[in-house]
C-alpha cells in the first residue's frame, strides 16, 4: 500500500510512547525478560540466539534514553488512505487496511497499559459471534505483546507474539527442567528431537486453544454483563484486577476451552 512506511513508523512510535509509560511497571526481572525478546524481534534474531551482553546493554540504555523523552508524548493518529484515525480506533482502522492484508491492534489491555501492533493479515475466521483476526508478521509492535485478545466481539489473534511466548516458556523450562504439566506437553510436541519443529506443531494447535480461550472469554462477558467490565475499569490494586481477571479466564476455559480440548483428546494442549 502506499505510505506503508510512515504507516508503520507512526504505530511503531505510539507504541514506543506506550512503553515509555508502562514498561516499568513489571518487576525488574519480568521486565529484563521482555527487553531481551523485544530486542530479538526488533533485530530479527533466531529464538535460539542469545544476544550478546554487550549488545543488548547498549541498545536497552538508548531504548531508555528514548523513552525519557517520549514519556508525556501524546499518541499520534494513524494515517490510512489519507485519513487520520484515532489510533484507538481498530474497527475502523482495520476497515481500510483489510483490503491490504494487514490487521491493526489498538486498546487498553491490564492495568490500564495501552497496546498497539500493526501485522500482515493471514485470514479471518468466524467462530460462534465473533470475528477472528489472525495475524502474521509483525511490522510494528510494543514491549506487551499479548498473544491475543478479545476487543467489541474481534478475537486479534497474533501468531508471531504467540510463537514468541510459546518460546519464552520452553527456554524458562530448559533452565530447571522440572517435572510437570509442561515438561509432559513438550514431550508430546517432541521438543527432545527437533526443537524448531516441534515449536511450529505446538504453534499449531495451541492456536486452536488460544482461540477457544477467547470465545469462552466472549461467554463469560455474556453471563457477567457489563458491571463486570466496569469494575475492572475501576479497580485500583494490581493485584485485584489480575484476581478478577482470573475468575473470568477461569470461567472462559470451563466453558469452552477444556470441554472442547477433552472432546478432541487434545492431550498436549490439556
Amino acid at each position: 500500500m502506499r505510505n506503508l512506511n510512515r504507516l508503520i513508523e507512526t504505530v511503531q512510535r505510539n507504541c514506543h510512547i506506550a512503553d515509555a509509560r508502562h514498561a516499568r511497571d513489571t518487576s525488574l526481572c519480568i521486565y529484563l525478560l521482555q527487553m531481551r525478546e523485544h530486542y530479538r524481534w526488533e533485530h530479527d534474531l533466531p529464538l535460539e540466539e542469545q544476544p550478546r551482553r554487550s549488545d543488548l546493554g547498549a541498545w536497552l540504555a538508548a531504548r531508555e534514553a528514548m523513552w525519557s523523552v517520549l514519556e508525556d508524548a501524546a499518541f499520534d493518529a494513524i494515517p490510512v488512505d489519507g485519513h487520520y484515525l484515532d489510533p484507538f480506533d481498530a474497527a475502523g482502522i482495520n476497515a481500510r487496511l483489510a483490503p491490504e492484508g494487514l490487521v491493526y491492534g489498538g486498546g487498553v489491555g491490564r492495568f490500564r497499559r495501552p497496546n498497539f501492533f500493526l501485522a500482515r493479515l493471514e485470514r479471518v475466521e468466524q467462530r460462534d459471534r465473533l470475528r477472528v483476526l489472525v495475524a502474521g508478521c509483525e511490522y510494528a509492535r510494543d514491549l506487551s505483546a499479548p498473544p491475543a485478545v478479545l476487543r467489541d466481539d474481534i478475537v486479534y489473534l497474533r501468531t508471531e507474539s504467540l510463537r514468541r511466548w510459546l518460546w519464552d516458556k520452553v527456554e524458562l523450562w530448559r533452565i530447571k527442567k522440572t517435572e510437570g504439566a509442561l515438561a509432559s506437553a513438550l514431550a508430546c510436541y517432541g521438543f527432545g528431537d527437533n526443537a524448531a519443529q516441534a515449536l511450529e506443531r505446538m504453534l499449531e494447535a495451541e492456536t486452536e486453544t488460544v482461540i477457544l480461550h477467547e470465545l469462552g472469554e466472549g461467554r463469560a462477558e455474556l453471563l457477567l454483563g457489563t458491571p463486570w467490565r466496569d469494575m475492572l475499569g475501576m479497580l485500583s490494586s494490581r493485584r485485584a484486577e489480575l484476581v478478577a481477571r482470573a475468575v473470568r479466564d477461569n470461567l472462559a476455559d470451563c466453558a469452552s476451552t477444556l470441554p472442547t480440548l477433552f472432546a478432541a483428546g487434545a492431550e498436549a494442549s490439556i
